[in-house]
């Protein structure tokens, strides 16, 4: 007798092969049998007219400080996910000494956004080294399965001390040190190497962060460690500018060691038809031997913009600062008197970084989010062209917007990956067989972001309802997140409905898929906020052959491991 059975669903696989309609039979957290009749279980799911998948991997999280504190990792264990990795950027919380622990808090907290107070209060310092952080991981139940990665900004800081934080260059024996203490975490299970060459990433305090502007020889070092270890990823946040250099030795390096490197590949405004120059050369480095993987959003790199977020139109007036203070609910009461929206409109703020003043001020890019989300929306909709169709200015339809909900109204900012005001850059990016999908940042970016709901948008918009151009098959978008995703990080275990895999499965009602608005929260220690997004639609998620959610609420069962390195397929 089988532990469980899903009966009658329409199986979408991970393989990207057409769906078809079968039972799918679980014994001891393992698939046994898939299509067809199984036989009896102790527990029987319906799912006629519903879709069954695999879990699906996220390869691009954040949640190395929420990982030792939260057993669920909300919100992506929401969305279908059942497995993460985390550790992404190069930053995170090991190696650390005893007298570095604010000044990575910082790091991450300047980086991606999460409140550093939370992190403070969360985070119970149980090591030094990164196997020691493993263990400590390893410790803790929880809800999915999660993976790290060894980041450079502790290696850097733990090795070179105030020399690798304030970035600079590092001797001979800094980089052997740094290999080996890579190469120790990549044995003791992590899943890879991180690191961040984008000048966007700073630290609370405004500094590069450590790895910044490593040279060839330190990248070159570190990526020796994971060709010694014989496994790992090697992911990097970088500007790519100029894309010819900074993919040399990219393209030099894969070959050398053998191991993928990733990236994200995104359309900037400054140089729109980059990313098709990118994936020009990383076909031709492939092609020579190369192991190059751009990852690609599922949606526009978008900010959120709210009296509650981090950033709005407003948030460095004068006259906003005066009242940013106050209780939401006081400081909407401030904002609607007469008096105190026109002293704000008349301000003018001079910025010292320039992309918060393109943030701020670009109306004809910032649009009504509106609930359902629209993650596509037209150049009609944006606050520009609706201030020209009512006669107003667009700051003055941007303040009444904000004020809307009770002041918990978001505004969207589609920063990157939406310079023609459409997602057909992004469409090409995900149906090329370069990529991968990535980029959800789950767990981070607290008060600007909200993409861990990723998964959830591939289905509803690409696979679905999108009506601003070309669709993708279902099958490619599950496969997109579960068994591709999964391989790239040597997870040959799971993301796939096949007999002996791993027994992590949704059930979902694919008709009633839908993403609510995102809202504010203050749930994480110290009353930390961050935005939440919730689905509707999610039947069953299954990890290791236990319901771990149904009907969008928590079951208790918390099956979730933490992955020490690359899994064995099923034989």
């Amino acid at each position: 007798m089988h532990d469980l059975v899903i009966k009658g669903g329409k199986i979408a696989d991970g393989s990207g092969k057409p769906s078809f309609t079968g039972d799918i039979a679980i014994s001891e957290g393992k698939i046994e049998e898939v299509g067809g009749k199984a036989g009896p279980a102790r527990r029987e799911i319906d799912a006629d007219g519903l879709l069954v998948t695999p879990g699906f991997v996220d390869i691009h999280t954040h949640y190395d400080g929420q990982a030792t504190w939260d057993p669920y990792l909300a919100p992506s264990s929401w969305h279908g996910v059942t497995t993460v990795v985390m550790g992404n950027c190069g930053v995170g919380f090991a190696p650390a000494k005893p007298d570095s622990h604010d000044w990575l808090i910082g790091l991450m907290e300047g980086v991606e956004d999460i409140p550093g107070a939370a992190l403070s209060e969360g985070i119970n310092w149980a090591w030094e080294s990164f196997p020691e952080y493993l263990d400590a991981l390893e410790s803790h139940p929880r809800v999915i399965d999660i993976g790290a990665q060894v980041p450079h900004g502790a290696v850097r800081a733990y090795v070179m001390g105030e020399r690798g934080a304030n970035n600079e260059k590092a001797t001979a024996q800094d980089l052997e040190e740094m290999g080996r203490i890579v190469e120790a975490g990549i044995r003791a299970g992590a899943l890879g190497f991180t690191t961040s060459r984008t000048v966007l990433h700073r630290s609370i305090e405004g500094e590069a962060v450590p790895g910044t502007f490593a040279d060839e020889a330190e990248v070159f070092a570190i990526g020796q460690a994971l060709g010694r270890a014989g496994s790992g990823v090697f992911e990097m946040a970088s500007d790519l500018m100029p894309e010819g250099k900074e993919l040399d030795w990219v393209r030099r390096l894969s070959k050398e060691v053998g191991r993928p490197i990733t990236f994200a590949l995104l359309q900037n405004d400054l140089d729109p038809t980059q990313w098709r120059r990118i994936l020009d050369i990383t076909e031709e480095a492939n092609n020579e031997g190369a192991w190059i993987v751009p990852q690609v959003a599922g949606r526009p790199a978008g900010l959120l913009l709210g009296l509650e977020a981090t950033i709005h139109p407003f948030v460095s007036h004068q006259t906003y600062k005066s009242i940013r203070h106050l209780p939401l609910k006081e400081r909407v009461a401030e904002m609607m008197k007469p008096e105190v929206k026109a002293a704000m409109l008349e301000e003018k703020v001079k910025y010292n970084f320039p992309l918060a003043s393109y943030i701020t001020s670009s109306f004809h890019k910032l649009f009504p989010l509106g609930n359902p989300p629209n993650y596509e929306p037209a150049p009609e909709d944006s606050v520009k062209a609706i201030a020209e169709r009512e006669g107003r200015e667009p700051s003055d339809v941007a303040y009444d917007l904000l004020l809307a909900s009770d002041g918990k109204e978001l505004l969207y900012f589609p920063l990157f990956n939406y310079s023609q005001f459409d997602m057909d850059p992004i469409y090409e990016m995900l149906v090329h067989p370069a990529t991968t999908l990535g980029l959800s940042d789950g767990g981070a970016h607290c008060g600007v972001i909200c993409d861990a709901s990723t998964p959830t948008f591939m289905l509803t918009h690409w696979a679905r309802d999108r009506d601003r151009g070309k669709k993708i098959s279902l099958e490619s978008i599950v496969a997109r997140q579960t068994r591709e995703t999964a391989n790239l990080y040597g997870l040959r275990d799971r993301g796939l409905l096949q007999r002996g895999m791993k027994a992590d499965v949704n059930v979902i009602d694919f008709d009633a898929l839908g993403l609510h608005a995102p809202e504010m929260v203050f749930d994480l220690p110290a009353q930390g906020r961050r935005l939440v997004q919730r689905a509707t639609g999610y039947r069953e998620t299954i990890v290791s052959g236990e319901v771990t959610f149904q009907n969008g609420e928590a079951t208790g069962s918390l099956p979730g491991r933490l992955i020490r390195g690359e899994q064995t397929e099923a034989s």
